[in-house]
């Protein structure tokens, strides 16, 4: 998995929107991030994912990963609501609102579309049905959209209740410097390091650990739990496919932009990439562990 500079650098160069030593100096900076983000462990060869694709973890392990991931996606809300504060700009802020908002159940409403039909109104909160697509800027709420809350329900097939998920006394060590990282670096009062942290969190994202985590969760359901309900997970990897190709689009942006500062940029890449690496280790040591006293 590499970074590529897309061609409209060299239309920009042609059209005399760039300079020739501008947009060389930006395709050496992609080749700097895929030498310092690309070649990380945690997106080129995760040991936990690669290891939950092959479908044999037991109940308890599935119930551990659950509780885990739980921990993290409502501790996210945090290092999300930081990188609201601390935006450098409106659009900057704009645009960390809407995963806050999508996150808490503000479903994405594309303009021109119609709403959902009121026979299935009850059925917005449904990871299934709600759209990829869009603003939260006119769509509606629901607490049935609430990320958390398709964790929760697929908790219960798990017998795990709602005081069993997401608060930080549940967490693991490794678990919590991941989150406690994400407030830090994600949400940082620089820019340029919370940028960089972004940039390698949806590097993360789109390197193909949800497809990973859907593999071993269908095998798992289709086994075990065939009312798993497994929305979260699949509903995630279709977003991330969608913004795998905005990532590069986004650093062409940013590193145009006046008080870029490359170094910093790479930095809140690098240690937040090294955070997103604890998370996976500890679920990896932890399994691992589990293996040894069965």
């Amino acid at each position: 998995m590499q970074l590529q500079v897309s061609d409209q650098i060299e239309s920009k160069v042609s059209n005399g929107q760039l300079s020739p030593d501008d947009a060389s100096r930006f395709t050496r900076f992609v080749a700097t991030c895929n030498s310092e983000f690309m070649t990380h462990p945690i997106i080129k060869d995760n040991k936990y994912s690669a290891w939950f694709a092959q479908g044999t973890a037991s109940r308890e392990n599935i119930k551990h990963f659950v509780v885990q991931f739980s921990v993290f996606s409502n501790l996210f809300l945090i290092a999300q609501l930081m990188k609201v504060i601390n935006a450098g700009t409106l659009e900057g802020m704009r645009a960390s609102k809407e995963i806050l908002a999508n996150e808490l159940g503000v479903i994405f409403h594309k303009a021109g579309s119609e709403m959902v039909e009121i026979s299935d109104k009850d059925r917005e909160g449904d990871p299934e049905i709600v759209s990829l697509e869009g603003s939260v800027d006119g769509g509606r709420f629901r607490f049935r959209a609430a990320h958390f809350e398709w964790l929760v329900k697929m908790g219960e097939v798990l017998d795990l209740s709602f005081a069993d998920l997401g608060k930080r006394r549940h967490g693991t060590p490794a678990t919590l410097f991941f989150c406690d990282q994400l407030t830090t670096i994600y949400g940082n009062e620089d820019p340029n390091i919370a940028e960089g942290a972004s940039f390698a969190v949806e590097n993360w994202a789109a390197a193909g650990f949800w497809k990973d985590l859907i593999a071993g969760l269908e095998i798992f359901k289709q086994n075990h739990e065939p009312e798993l309900p497994l929305a979260f997970f699949t509903w995630h990897d279709k977003i991330e496919d969608q913004h795998a190709g905005h990532v590069m689009d986004e650093l062409e942006e940013l590193f145009f932009t006046d008080g870029f500062d490359e170094e910093k940029f790479l930095h809140g890449g690098r240690i937040m990439l090294d955070g997103v690496q604890a998370f996976w280790t500890g679920l990896n040591e932890q399994r691992i562990a589990n293996a040894h006293t069965d």
